[in-house]
């Protein structure tokens, strides 16, 4: 870069030169710049602060990376022109997770960092830092109760690796009715009982609340900080600081809170990581649960991925050997489920031949008055609206697929033909592989006027409904009848009498990969607020011989995890391979792709129409040449945007709306 700075200003004794990340979001500009160090700048230019730095003729922001004794560049540098604060924002871990995450997304260090580092707050900064505490082994502190691991055998163990500073690695399936805070919050203070500190990510609001409660009752006030893009600037910013500046050991959060800086870095754990919310939908697009394996990595600490259900990449950790497996017994299991029941079986079809047709069969409406003549509250759960249309077979409601590539089919109007959503290539002969069928069908029941029905069905009991307008965070133990959204269910004082899961076509026909396996999160997330058998009925409206409604009857996440992993790699879909996606005009696309050295064993699906008109194209690799596919990409962005190209597009790896 050519100097623009007075000769009289020289470089500062020690390493002279600073190598800064510009906030420019260009692809073939995603590398480090040099810039020297003025003399009057250099005991606040120190790694990790945010600068000013002339690019281009313009003023622009920078993260100050790391000083150098010399420069590689052999032409004049420019000086930094401001340091805007000495606060050190950016820790050296985070800076190389930074990198490794946008490597592993196609994307620019500069668009992580601006996930990763919030807005600054200048009178948060100068606001008094308070005493500093120590994260050694205090006496006692090694004493973690471990009896609420106790109905899962390897838990107990779980607790003395992390109490002692090892690194376990862990996937855990909780039990219904499980306080999974609770044991988070276990887990957390056996980290800080051995000298280290912990990250924690959760869905959403409701889920954070509740282990900061439980945080709270267990490491006292103080030794934890929420971070949320929810708190707002300043509450989030002053949270941000004391973790960064070592004030706590643990930091929970929803996804914001993945590239919380901890020092001594013992524990990062997520719960419920098949929940949609822990993917970021700003580029480059990264999910909570990958940001937090490679912190694992990265840092040499243990990890904690839980929750009720199972997602096919948590079973590919156990399956490669890097984790194992957190299980109570079938004994256990038995003794806490409550009685699950499908309406679609042989027995119930006999008894009631409209049970495969109607919203509430019989099976249902009895176990709903059976708990409210208890005076016990009836949880009922309904697809959300919004679902992006999906058809399936109209004689066995099969999700239908196209025959060439396996992706979903999507019908354009009423009258339209099917056609692949991946490759778009037509169906219009289409009969269904399992009872030859080629009539289809979709369909999407809402909340609403789910409520209104039941409203009518049952007189005189109380109707309370959580979803988008308003989440319930729990409900009185009486006689009531919830209806609620999937994820918005509310926790019933003594648990629910019911659980009726209702329209189960509506979540396993949906035009997504991961249907069934989001379909069972759901229904087993709603079925833990049940009591244990007897007290308890789960009933799901749908066929009991579907894998996921098996697995939901046997509470057994792990093998319907198992068998959709093996689907998936003979089949070859994430994450078994790994699946790029580039969206934008016709002509860009296709312009991409062609600059693009994609690995020789990749395999190009599409164009397919996309929103407003834009095309997609899908690229699958074996995961062995993931780091090669994204790096093709991320080339070809690069020279396209070096080259000024006038219509961009959309670089996404393993897009969840996908797949």
């Amino acid at each position: 870069m050519t100097a623009t700075r007075r000769s009289d200003r020289r470089p500062a004794d020690g390493s002279p030169v600073a190598r800064v990340c510009v906030d420019v979001p260009l692809a073939h500009l995603d590398r480090p710049f040099d810039y020297l160090v003025p003399a009057e700048l250099d005991e606040a230019a120190v790694p990790g602060t945010r600068v000013k730095v002339r690019f281009a003729g313009q003023l622009v922001d920078g993260w100050l990376l790391s000083r150098a004794d010399d420069s590689g560049h052999t032409g004049r540098l420019a000086y930094l022109e401001k340091v805007v604060s000495p606060e050190p924002v950016l820790a050296p871990e985070i800076a190389r997770l930074a990198r490794a995450v946008a490597d592993r997304y196609a994307g620019s260090l500069a668009d992580v960092l601006r996930l990763a580092v919030p807005p600054r707050h200048a009178r948060v900064e100068k606001e008094p830092r308070g005493d500093q505490p120590t994260l050694a082994v205090t006496p006692g502190a090694a004493a973690v109760d471990p009896r609420g691991w106790g109905d899962y055998p390897t838990g107990p163990a779980l607790l003395r690796a992390l109490t002692d500073g090892r690194a376990p690695r862990a996937v855990w399936s909780a039990l219904p009715g499980e306080d999974w805070a609770a044991r988070y919050a276990d887990a957390v203070a056996a980290t800080v009982a051995g000298g280290r500190g912990a990250v924690v990510v959760v869905p959403d609001a409701r889920d954070l609340d509740r282990l900061d409660a439980a945080l709270t009752a267990v490491l006292g006030p103080g030794r934890h900080v929420t971070l949320s893009a929810a708190l707002g600037p300043a509450r989030r910013y002053r949270a941000f600081l004391a973790a960064r500046r070592g004030q706590v050991p643990v930091v929970i959060g929803t996804r914001a809170a993945m590239f919380a800086p901890v020092d001594r870095l013992g524990l990062v754990a997520i719960w419920d990581d098949g929940d949609d919310l822990h993917s970021e939908p700003r580029s480059p697009y990264p999910h909570a649960r990958d940001v937090l394996l490679t912190r694992v990595q990265l840092a040499e600490a243990g990890a904690l991925v839980g929750g009720y259900a199972r997602t096919a990449e948590a079973q590919l950790l156990l399956e490669t050997g890097w984790a194992r497996e957190v299980v109570a017994d079938r004994a256990t299991v038995r003794a806490r489920i409550p009685a699950i029941a499908p309406t679609g079986d042989d027995p119930q079809l006999a008894r009631d031949p409209g049970a495969a047709t109607a919203r509430l069969p019989s099976l249902a409406w009895t176990a709903a008055r059976d708990a409210l003549r208890q005076d016990l509250p009836v949880l009922v759960q309904v697809p959300r609206r919004g679902y992006l249309p999906s058809i399936s077979c109209a004689e066995c409601r099969t999700p239908a697929r196209c025959a060439h590539c396996s992706g979903p089919l999507a019908l354009p109007s009423a009258g339209g033909i099917p056609a692949c959503r991946w490759c778009a290539r037509v169906a219009a002969a289409y009969a269904c592989p399992e009872c030859g069928g080629r009539r289809l069908r979709a369909a999407v029941t809402g909340a609403r006027r789910t409520a209104e029905e039941l409203g009518r069905a049952f007189p005189g009991v109380p109707v309370r409904t959580s979803g988008r307008e308003e989440v319930l965070t729990d409900v009185p133990g009486g006689a009531a009848l919830v209806v609620t959204t999937p994820g918005a269910e509310p926790v019933a004082a003594g648990g629910y009498g019911a659980v009726l899961l209702l329209d189960s076509w509506a979540l396993l026909t949906r035009a997504d990969l991961r249907a069934g396996e989001e379909a069972l999160r759901r229904w087993l997330a709603a079925a833990a607020l049940a009591r244990p058998a007897p007290a308890g009925r789960v009933v799901v409206v749908a066929d009991g011989a579907l894998a996921p409604v098996q697995a939901l009857l046997r509470w057994d996440a792990a093998w319907f995890a198992g068998r959709e992993l093996a689907e998936r790699r003979e089949l070859g879909f994430p994450p078994a391979v790994r699946m790029a996606s580039v969206t934008g005009p016709a002509e860009a696309v296709a312009d991409l792709l062609a600059a693009a050295r994609l690995p020789t064993d990749a395999e190009v699906l599409g164009p397919v129409p996309a929103e407003e008109g834009r095309e997609r194209m899908l690229v699958r690799v074996p995961r062995s040449r993931a780091a090669a596919l994204a790096e093709a990409l991320h080339s070809a962005a690069g020279a396209r945007a070096a080259r000024k190209a006038a219509d961009p597009v959309r670089l996404q790896v393993d897009p969840l709306s996908l797949f």
